[in-house]
């Protein structure tokens, strides 16, 4: 009987009765059990999985984090004590809230310029060009909405809708070039580019804050520039505790009023790594998975 590599927990969420949404999941366990691991798909709020049973815990489409992001940091934590946790909880705890784009601006980045309207601050939506609302915690365009100079008062109902919820807001204004140009995903796994893909537009005019919407429409294969691959290393760099310990990262760009490349968010938590576009990076992620399982 041949041994076992490696124990791996794909660490997803609950979908309750609907049909999961990780088109990567069933294909990236496959991969790994081929490769000579046990990797089991496990939902990370099941008070009966033993995590210490595993080598290591891979954090991948935990999609509903963030609704309840304290119990979600403190799982990560209480996983990291009996496995290893990969991305390290440090990094979910930092990365799980936006306000890290405060910090990767100060590090030199150039971000998206973002202010932030905590609940009981004054609701004031700025004035004179298009602007981006969304909460600091959110994943999947959740509570994000695009709006005019002309639509504040939609605005400010949506701001104090996410206040009544105890949410933080962001207000961004609106990369007019995303409409033509889209946003650029490059995907790194093990300090290394794997790929890199583009989508159009998310918010599209008019789409109210709780509608839905695709969050990677008209996705395609992306070779990144040089000036994207510069934004994205220097984001990784300014990481706290350093990029070493993140195993995989998606950096996700666009083009500022000069054309050059702006951080738009740095997914470190459970980042869609479109494996299925990309077929050929399935070996280089499953090889780098299983040396961090058994390094």
């Amino acid at each position: 009987m041949e041994s076992v590599v490696a124990r791996i927990a794909l660490v997803t969420y609950d979908p309750g009765g609907e049909p999961g949404t990780d088109r990567d999941l069933p294909v990236l366990r496959a991969a790994l059990e081929d490769a000579g691991a046990v990797a089991d798909i496990v939902h990370w709020d099941d008070p009966a999985v033993d995590w210490a049973g595993f080598d290591l815990a891979l954090i991948r489409s935990t999609w509903d984090y963030s609704r309840r992001v304290p119990e979600f940091v403190a799982w990560a934590e209480r996983c990291a004590g009996l496995t290893r946790l990969l991305n390290p909880a440090p990094v979910v705890r930092w990365n799980t809230d936006k306000r890290y784009l405060a910090d990767l601006a100060e590090a030199g980045v150039p971000v998206v310029p973002t202010r932030y309207v905590a609940p009981g601050d004054p609701l004031e939506p700025p004035g004179g060009h298009e602007f981006v609302v969304k909460p600091t915690a959110g994943a999947g365009a959740r509570y994000a909405a695009r709006y005019t100079p002309g639509e504040a008062d939609t605005a400010l109902r949506h701001l104090a809708r996410m206040h009544a919820e105890g949410l933080t807001a962001m207000v961004q204004p609106y990369v007019k070039d995303i409409d033509t140009r889209g946003e650029r995903a490059l995907l790194y796994f093990g300090g290394r580019l794997l790929h890199a893909s583009r989508k159009g537009a998310v918010l599209e005019p008019g789409t109210p804050y709780d509608g839905d919407r695709m969050p990677h429409p008209r996705l395609e294969v992306w070779e990144p520039t040089r000036a994207e691959r510069a934004v994205a290393e220097q984001a990784l760099a300014a990481v706290p505790g350093g990029p070493d310990g993140v195993l995989y990262a998606r950096v996700d760009l666009v083009d500022g009023e000069d054309g050059e490349p702006l951080l738009m968010e740095l997914e470190l938590v459970e980042p869609n790594l479109f494996l299925w576009l990309h077929p050929g990076s399935l070996p280089v992620a499953v090889a780098r998975i299983i040396e961090a399982a058994t390094g």
